[in-house]
């Protein structure tokens, strides 16, 4: 029986950015993940403030070798409507720029990055039984080979994403409270990019704000184009190969052609309520993060951003709790992440109520309050010196109805 001090399970974003920062402070580590990278994944765009938490972990330096697409805002449409965001414009003071990435490449640069500090990273590697307890956890996996293996820790974090190992084997998920949706994707050439184009993702609101496109540049010249909605449409979409989601993005009005003669780099691919929550972030001898804790919506970019915050978080905590510290895993961990997930659930909410589209495509928007809301779409969702983060459960709908009833009034 193999054993190690920490047992990280998964390899993406979280699961890497705990495991480095782990082997910094001088642990054994051991990654166990399912898949063999590189690997598709979607969650393309990321926020400035993941920067952080690459760095913290020191990985990086590994990514900016990379010269992914630099992202500096945001442009949100809605037929001749228009806003941008630009994170260099924005009230918390952070990162103002990052990365539009395809994930096969960033995660397989993280994964190998974290490999070549000490940490032993096993791709095809699925994690079968879990047993817990105060001090000593056991794992069984089974390897790329089909033969079964038992490793020994004294923590596991799970960063498993939409793997979700122990949510799974613990019975520890739970509904989400918002309605079932998916997307369908792909990447496509983009002959007919502009260079603003280049260092924004665009995204289209349509469908009575029930449906969306995504648009995220690559440094290659192609472009991640994804449509999300309810999943009976998406499942419309997807018929046929695909061919309703090729002619509806080529023909899509407010796009004016930028793919009308664009060819797919793969056939467009789909998934489906996505959204999931859990009962607890935590347990004896173990503690979730990135997706396995919960997954929103993908219409704010936060994936990944909470996927590092979560995984440094995660990180820190069982370095503490490993060298003897009481640890007060609901109140410092729990809790914390949890008010992140709540101020962007209030953003979600906001975008498909309308909320959100009604203050960015007002007639004059304050330029104070387009700042606060662009630290938000920035990932800096724990700064509670941000009205629109300390009061984000109100602070949009009375926004919304006040620039409503101003209107109105003009009119």
């Amino acid at each position: 029986m193999q054993t190690v001090d920490v047992v990280v399970i998964g390899a993406g974003p979280a699961g890497t950015v705990a495991a480095s920062y782990l082997q910094k402070q001088g642990y054994q580590v051991t990654i166990l993940e399912k898949e063999k990278f590189p690997r598709f994944q979607i969650g393309e765009s990321l926020l400035p403030c993941c920067m952080e938490h690459l760095s913290e972990s020191g990985l990086l330096e590994a990514v900016e070798k990379q010269n992914f697409q630099k992202k500096t805002g945001a442009a949100f449409m809605l037929g001749e409507k228009r806003c941008e965001f630009f994170f260099s414009e924005q009230f918390t003071k952070g990162w103002t720029w990052t990365w539009q990435v395809k994930r096969a490449d960033f995660d397989n640069t993280l994964a190998e990055a974290t490999r070549a500090k000490g940490v032993d990273v096993n791709f095809e590697c699925e994690v079968l039984h879990v047993a817990c307890s105060e001090d000593k956890q056991v794992l069984e996996y089974r390897d790329v080979n089909g033969d079964s293996h038992t490793i020994q820790c004294r923590f596991i974090i799970d960063s498993s994403g939409y793997g979700r190992v122990l949510p799974r084997l613990f019975d520890l998920s739970k509904p989400s409270a918002f309605t079932p949706r998916g997307a369908i994707f792909s990447h496509l050439e983009d002959i007919e990019r502009t260079e603003e184009a280049s260092n924004n993702i665009f995204v289209h609101s349509f469908d009575d704000n029930k449906s969306w496109i995504w648009a995220i540049p690559f440094s290659d010249g192609s472009t991640s184009v994804g449509i999300v909605s309810d999943k009976e449409k998406v499942v419309e979409l997807a018929e046929n190969e695909g061919q309703k989601y090729k002619d509806f993005i080529r023909n899509f009005e407010d796009l004016n052609g930028r793919f009308k003669d664009s060819e797919l780099k793969f056939e467009p691919r789909h998934i489906l309520g996505y959204s999931v929550g859990v009962k607890t972030m935590y347990g004896e001898g173990f503690v979730l993060s990135g997706n396995s804790t919960e997954f929103l919506d993908p219409i704010f970019s936060s994936g990944v951003t909470f996927a590092t915050a979560s995984g440094l978080l995660s990180a820190k905590m069982t370095d503490r709790h490993l060298r003897g510290e009481k640890v007060d895993w609901k109140n410092e961990y729990e809790n914390v992440v949890q008010k992140g997930i709540d101020v962007f659930r209030s953003y979600v909410s906001g975008w498909y109520s309308g909320d959100f589209q009604t203050i960015v495509f007002a007639r004059y928007i304050d330029q104070d309050i387009k700042n606060q809301i662009c630290s938000v779409l920035a990932g800096y969702v724990w700064d509670t010196s941000n009205p629109f983060v300390k009061k984000h459960d109100t602070i949009l709908p009375t926004l919304a109805k006040v620039i409503k009833m101003k209107e109105q009034q003009e009119i």
